[in-house]
């Protein structure tokens, strides 16, 4: 099977490419990238005045499956990756039964081949259950196919376990990837602040994420240990992240889109759509968080994307879970938010969404090198749409999106030399119209 792309600029910044090229496609597989590309038996994909790029590499994503298949499942998980240009996804381990064994993991692998959509990339988690007391056997866990290990929606709150899980999985060659919270502080509903008491909800301190970032930095730093930090988003978090790398601490980490383009005003408009952890901050956090996309303090666009049923999210705002999806968006929000306002450049936002958390993860994605795995998405930056979550391909709508104008419309995701989503099928005919 052969595929050619032709007349797009492409853009590889693992290779340093930006530059309007074709790149030839052979039984999945990039076999050639050059100018003026002819193969009569290949399928022909037009991308002339459109970016080809890595298809994005989502390090920080929950599928649900098993357990919670209500608010989404693998196969509605990887055919809303792939909507949003993600031909990879890591999978995070709070499902039921958590990711803490091979079988769960073997179920997962199963379950994403026979989907046939994105490449799905098991996290398994730090410890059983996602319990914080007995470790998981992390050779185990990695025989099976995980590529790292977290506890995410809970933290790691006794240092000794965490201290060895790192130690462990640098052994391996995996990485630990810490939720930050300290849960001791960190109940409430919203940003700790005025606006979460004129609006008459428990406030959620932003020292709850920053102390836990603190003393994963100082382990990392101490021991020389790799580590990767989830959804940063506050100010005190990327300093002290920021500090800790000039210091030489192997330390890694990622925000989402929903802490660079909004603040906690929008729980105001948006209620439990609104509503996520760690929640929205305020300006000044919004401020830093730019901040360290531009300087390189944060290495990583995750997306978080976190699906909830409409009925889970209707309970009421202190009572609806919380989390946002995010996969159909990322790509969007990242260049309308960031690229076009002059933050960081088109190159820069690729990077941060396809080879660094391939390079972080030490999976063989985000590169369009000769050999590689054919992964691709196709976008137009010069088109602009209206965001429609009833047009979401996740079951879940969970959004606070809905109705923005974004500039960077996905034309084609393609996963291992086949194209798995192209503009204009009827699912995604009312973003185009």
């Amino acid at each position: 099977m052969k595929m050619l792309v032709k007349g797009g600029r492409v853009i590889d910044p693992a290779n340093g490419i930006d530059a309007v090229a074709d790149i030839l496609i052979k039984d999945g597989i990039i076999s050639a990238i050059g100018n003026d590309i002819a193969d009569d038996d290949a399928e022909i994909i037009n991308a002339e005045g459109n970016i080809v790029v890595p298809g994005l590499v989502d390090m920080h994503c929950h599928l649900r499956e098993p357990g919670f298949e209500h608010k989404e499942d693998i196969a509605s998980g990887t055919k809303s990756a792939v909507a949003g240009g993600f031909t990879s996804v890591a999978c995070m381990p709070n499902t039921n039964p958590t990711i803490d064994n091979a079988e769960t993991i073997e179920y997962i692998l199963n379950r994403a081949k026979e989907t046939d959509m994105a490449n799905v990339f098991p996290i398994g988690s730090i410890t059983k259950g996602l319990g914080g007391v007995e470790p998981t056997d992390i050779d185990e866990l990695k025989k099976a196919g995980a590529v790292a290990i977290s506890d995410d929606g809970r933290p790691v709150e006794n240092s000794a376990i965490m201290l060895a899980a790192m130690k462990k999985a640098e052994e391996l060659g995996v990485m630990v990837i810490s939720h930050c919270e300290d849960i001791s502080i960190g109940k409430g509903d919203m940003n700790e602040g005025a606006l979460a008491e004129s609006l008459g909800y428990e406030g959620i301190s932003p020292a709850a994420e920053e102390v836990m970032v603190s003393r994963d930095a100082i382990l990392s730093e101490q021991y020389k240990l790799p580590i990767h930090i989830a959804h940063v988003s506050t100010r005190r978090s990327v300093d002290i992240i920021r500090r800790a790398k000039k210091n030489g601490a192997p330390i890694t980490c990622e925000t989402c889109p929903h802490y660079f383009s909004l603040t906690e005003d929008a729980v105001k408009l948006y209620g439990a759509n609104a509503k996520m952890n760690p929640p929205l901050r305020g300006s000044d956090d919004v401020a830093a968080i730019i901040e360290g996309l531009a300087d390189g303090t944060i290495d990583v666009i995750a997306t978080d994307h976190a699906p909830h049923h409409a009925d889970e999210k209707n309970r009421g705002f202190s009572k609806a879970p919380n989390g946002i999806v995010g996969l159909e968006t990322a790509f969007a929000l990242g260049y309308t938010y960031l690229v076009q306002k002059g933050h960081i450049t088109l190159n820069e936002l690729i990077e941060k969404m396809s080879y660094a958390p391939s390079k972080i993860l030490g999976i063989n994605r985000g590169t369009l090198s000769v050999d590689a795995p054919a992964d691709i998405a196709i976008f137009d930056i010069n088109k602009s749409y209206k965001v429609s979550t009833a047009d979401f391909l996740s079951k879940s709508k969970n959004s606070p999106f809905d109705g923005f104008e974004l500039t960077g419309a996905l034309l084609y995701s393609i996963v291992g030399g086949k194209v798995a989503l192209r503009c204009g099928e009827a699912l995604w005919k009312a973003y185009f119209n």
